[in-house]
């Protein structure tokens, strides 16, 4: 593969992988010439560019020009800096690390208007590059050169790099993931009324975003999630089933419900979770529930009720199998998750297993799944799928029949993430692990969370990227909301790069077997485990053009 730069006048180029973070200050590593794609992948690359202050002492526009047989592929966005006060949690950190100091990350990627980026003396910036790959891409190799033009001042810089196709599609994604999608966020950012037309709208273009990145499950909010709440608080209620109870019995209206899974379906999300029937951290409350009773809107259950309560009890019995049967009819029912109740610990594990035995009849044939970290729950039948932290999953290895993985702002020390703070490598890596130990399934809290700790502020993360400091810059969203709608996040696309990586490893293991392609992966490193990878950018890009060029010889 060749790669070249040409400045036939000041503008400073660089062509990088998507695995660099372009700082303003830090001029970024040459080297990255190109690389391999399959077919219908998306394949990512960045031009960082400057110019020097003694050249040019103002900042200049520069109209941006591509030259390739794949320009029709090919879309361009702008990675944006925002502000971290808050990068890492104190003392809760090690070496592999950008920076642990407050200042200006890269992240946001900006679409761009008119082919025009402003040029900043003396400051690093990066264009992103996406090649949207399609089934009908022929195989080759093809060259792309990008051209920073300003005529006025006479400026033209070029760089060019070369990308292979090989002639192979990525098989389906078979990784259920989910990041959490928060809906009343969406509602509380926009400041606009929860389910209005404006609301839906909004929903369905962050649901559409979250597909084309590899969410195929969605958090689903039949009644409002019981999730980051104190005790005695409320979150916006985001309610898609109507309730109306006579006496003690109730009635259910799907409209809204069905409404939110045919757009899910229409954007390619396949798998539906239902919000947890039970609170936070214990299950020994009822999730907020309204409804209509004597024609009156009334809260009808929250933290005063009981899990166990005759009240809730009795609800519950009538509205699952209520909800089963119309999931029966969207033909939809082997796609549904549920939840029992967020993160119980093991002083939770009576209340929980309480709440379990009221469900369980009702829910025998579903898949029940929660984000928990004693396997003590799984041992004695109480979830059939956990989803430990990668931090905790060793003592569920080789003993679940179907793996689930899950990592918060914790797992901050040794293990993936995606923190502003930590390099690309580390956040994509985590792909190569999920297929070496053949998890099933990625649970994160949060797609789109635009509060502070426990719900208690709205903060919107183009202006607060931390919370106001509560944890560190991108704990809590992969997407930024944005005038017209959200803005994707660099994490999002490397995270989605990990999950490509899934996908053709795994077909490059219908040719030679899982063996095969492991030796691939660890040869000449120390086995990889989730706490124990190597961290550097041309190990991933040379293994992943490894796995390319083999899957090459059988196609």
């Amino acid at each position: 593969m060749k790669g070249s730069v040409f400045m036939s006048s000041r503008i400073e180029l660089i062509p990088l992988s998507s695995l660099s973070k372009v700082f303003l200050e830090q001029t970024p590593e040459p080297g990255y010439v190109g690389g391999s794609m399959l077919k219908n992948e998306k394949y990512s690359f960045q031009v960082a560019y400057t110019v020097s202050a003694e050249m040019e002492a103002r900042p200049f526009i520069a109209t941006l020009k591509i030259e390739s047989p794949l320009k029709d592929f090919i879309s361009i966005r702008l990675v944006g800096n925002l502000p971290s006060v808050t990068p890492i949690y104190p003392n809760k950190f090690d070496d592999n690390y950008l920076s642990i100091d407050s200042g200006l990350f890269p992240d946001p990627l900006y679409k761009i208007n008119r082919s025009e980026v402003k040029v900043l003396p003396n400051k690093w910036q990066s264009i992103w590059v996406i090649i949207e790959g399609s089934k009908n891409l022929a195989q080759g190799k093809y060259p792309i050169k990008i051209t920073f033009c300003n005529s006025e001042k006479g400026l033209e810089s070029t760089v060019s790099i070369e990308v292979e196709v090989v002639n192979c599609e990525l098989p389906d994604q078979d990784l259920i993931y989910t990041n959490w999608f928060h809906a009343d966020c969406i509602a509380s950012v926009y400041n606009c009324d929860v389910f209005s037309e404006e609301h839906w709208k909004l929903i369905e273009q962050f649901v559409d975003v979250a597909a084309k990145y590899g969410m195929n499950m969605i958090l689903t909010p039949a009644f409002t999630p019981p999730l980051d709440t104190p005790i005695g608080d409320e979150r916006i209620t985001v309610q898609l089933v109507d309730v109306y109870k006579d006496g003690n019995n109730y009635e259910f209206n799907f409209d809204r419900l069905n409404r939110w899974i045919d757009i899910c379906l229409e954007k390619g999300i396949s798998y539906f979770e239902h919000s947890h029937l039970f609170t936070q951290w214990g299950a020994k409350f009822a999730p907020k529930v309204v409804g209509y009773e004597n024609d009156e809107y009334k809260k009808m259950f929250g933290w005063d009720t009981s899990a166990t309560s005759k009240e809730y009890v009795n609800f519950l019995q009538q509205y699952l199998p209520s909800v089963i049967s119309f999931f029966k009819k969207k033909n939809i029912d082997d796609k549904i998750y549920f939840h029992i109740s967020d993160e119980p610990t093991i002083d939770n594990l009576e209340t929980y297993a309480k709440a379990v035995g009221i469900v369980k009849d009702y829910l025998q044939g579903y898949k029940v799944f929660d984000a928990l970290s004693s396997f003590e729950f799984y041992k004695k039948g109480l979830v059939p799928i956990p989803v430990p932290t990668t931090s905790h999953f060793n003592d569920f290895l080789g003993k679940v029949d179907e793996p689930w993985l899950y990592y918060t702002g914790g797992q901050c020390i040794k293990y993936s993430n995606r923190f502003f703070s930590m390099p690309s490598t580390r956040n994509r890596i985590l792909g190569t692990q999920m297929y070496k130990y053949d998890i099933k399934g990625f649970l994160q809290w949060a797609y789109n969370f635009y509060y502070t700790t426990m719900s208690k502020e709205i903060c919107n993360p183009l202006f607060s990227t931390d919370a106001f400091g509560e944890f560190p810059s991108g704990t809590a969203y992969m997407v930024y909301p944005g005038c017209d709608g959200p803005i994707e996040s660099l994490r999002l696309v490397v995270f989605n790069e990990g999950i490509q990586d899934i996908r053709a490893m795994k077909c490059l293991e219908s040719y030679i077997g899982k063996d095969g392609v492991m030796q691939i992966i660890e040869e000449n490193i120390d086995p990889i485990t989730l706490s124990e990878y190597p961290k550097t950018e041309k190990y991933l890009l040379d293994m992943r053009n490894r796995i390319n060029r083999e899957i090459a010889k059988y196609n």
